[in-house]
């Protein structure tokens, strides 16, 4: 079986990523980070949907988004070998619509035992603006997904 752990760079990615290599049974591991090419990005905002997006790469260019991708999956994959995983691949993913929609078909592909996400810990009208991938990727995985909360601050006694 594998795990797939979803990996942005972010502060909360990165707790799911120290959670999952403390308390996980060690099995095959693939991060993944979902790219898009910027242009494509804005077609999903409905004011400039109408703007034509920007031509593709040459064959043998790359997007700067995918090299970003690249390098946040090697750097999730290196903090989860730190902690002691040794079985970890990268995965940088082209999507083709929303992030949480890649992720769930990657987690199908693979045949994913768990899927693995932060949480920005949004909630009520910002969580609605802003959208929810963990919790789109919960509702539509057909397959267990483990969400980290974001890492509290410890209050200061006193």
């Amino acid at each position: 079986m594998t795990i797939l752990i979803a990996y942005d760079g972010s502060d909360d990615a990165r707790a799911a990523l120290d959670y999952a290599a403390r308390h996980l049974r060690p099995e095959p591991t693939v991060v993944i980070s979902v790219w898009e090419p910027l242009l494509l990005q804005f077609a999903w905002a409905p004011l400039v949907a109408e703007t034509p997006a920007g031509p593709e790469p040459e064959p043998n260019d790359r997007f700067e988004e995918e090299k970003q991708a690249e390098h946040l999956a090697r750097e999730g994959a290196d903090i989860l070998r730190e902690a002691g995983l040794t079985d970890v691949q990268t995965l940088a993913e082209r999507g083709g619509g929303p992030v949480w929609s890649a992720i769930v078909d990657v987690a199908d592909e693979l045949d994913a035992s768990l899927v693995v996400t932060g949480s920005r810990g949004l909630a009520g009208a910002r969580s609605l603006i802003l959208g929810s991938v963990s919790t789109r990727v919960l509702h539509h995985a057909r397959r267990p997904v483990l969400v980290v909360p974001p890492k509290q601050e410890k209050k200061k006694a006193g």
